[in-house]
């Protein structure tokens, strides 16, 4: 089968297209770079003609709408996006532009191509919002409350998701992801607060927690996110979906959790002031998925720690 995965050489995308590889489709990747890495995918690209990396910016339409045509993909992962909620706030234009139009040309392209399914990595927490003195888990029905313009340009393109499916008959769907951790997460960056402790663990640093360390999420590994996205390929399931594990952990926990795992019994939490905007509760209900694709998470955080760890040992 082929494939086309955008943002195929970031975090995600590259576990994505390893697994894609491994059971004998052919995959082209579009990544413009500048957030992932060509590492991720050396041994993809090792596979010879079978996957190919093509860079590109997805706001870029004409371009996006050649190389799908060229290629002529039967599923299409959509996965590139602007991410980083600070990025959003200072440039709420930029993070439109690659989240809601860099949408819009891949459906359009998959569109062309009469793709069999189209699938968009969407968010949970940043579309629901604050969940604090809300109920919770939050479901697919509960109302969402962005807090950032990331949220609301994910939420849009969910809009053009339901859009294309119903008028143009385009079979897609989004999937509402949680806070997604694993190996080749990036430990320097902002985001992904499991790699950043992780790796300061490995390097005998320490974490700082922003206020009382009591903010939680819905964490989930890596792999569980791709055998949701594989799923959601084997049925007609419009969406959206939550892709996450149901449980709610803090942040002072996973301090406590890594330092054991990491061999450090002196990984104790730096206090500093709490970041403005902050959500401070949030974790998703994976039952709808559960019951129309026939998937659940598998690994527990203290496995995918274990995991994420041994990845940057190296």
């Amino acid at each position: 089968m082929k494939c086309l995965v955008t943002g195929g050489a970031g975090f995600i995308g590259s576990h994505l297209v390893d697994t894609l590889l491994g059971r004998g489709d052919d995959v082209l990747v579009l990544d413009d770079l500048s957030t992932g890495r060509r590492e991720n995918l050396a041994a993809a690209l090792d596979h010879g003609s079978r996957a190919r990396l093509e860079e590109l910016d997805i706001t870029a339409g004409e371009a996006v709408l050649g190389a799908t045509e060229g290629f002529g993909p039967e599923l299409v992962f959509h996965l590139a996006a602007q991410i980083d909620v600070r990025v959003s706030v200072a440039d709420p234009g930029f993070d439109a532009r690659s989240n809601v139009v860099g949408t819009v040309n891949v459906l359009e392209a998959a569109r062309r191509v009469g793709a069999s399914r189209f699938l968009l990595a969407s968010t949970g927490g940043a579309i629901y919002g604050e969940g604090e003195g809300r109920t919770l888990p939050f479901s697919e029905d509960e109302r969402c409350e962005p807090g950032s313009p990331y949220g609301q340009s994910k939420l849009a393109a969910e809009g053009y998701i339901d859009h294309y499916r119903r008028t143009r008959q385009t079979p897609a769907t989004a999937l509402r992801l949680g806070n997604v951790y694993g190996p080749r997460q990036d430990p320097r960056g902002e985001a992904g607060v499991i790699a950043i402790f992780c790796g300061l663990a490995l390097d005998g640093g320490v974490p700082t927690v922003f206020g009382d360390g009591a903010q939680t999420r819905d964490y989930i590994y890596v792999g569980d996110v791709v055998a949701a996205m594989l799923a959601a390929t084997t049925t007609d399931a419009a969406g959206p979906l939550n892709v996450g594990t149901g449980i709610e952990t803090d942040v002072l926990r996973l301090a406590e959790l890594i330092g054991p795992l990491a061999g450090r019994k002196d990984f104790e939490p730096r206090r500093a002031a709490p970041r403005e905007g902050e959500v401070q509760r949030t974790v998703l209900d994976p039952a709808r998925a559960e019951a129309e694709l026939g998937w659940r998470a598998e690994t527990g955080l203290e496995a995918g720690l274990a995991m994420t760890l041994d990845s940057l040992r190296g």
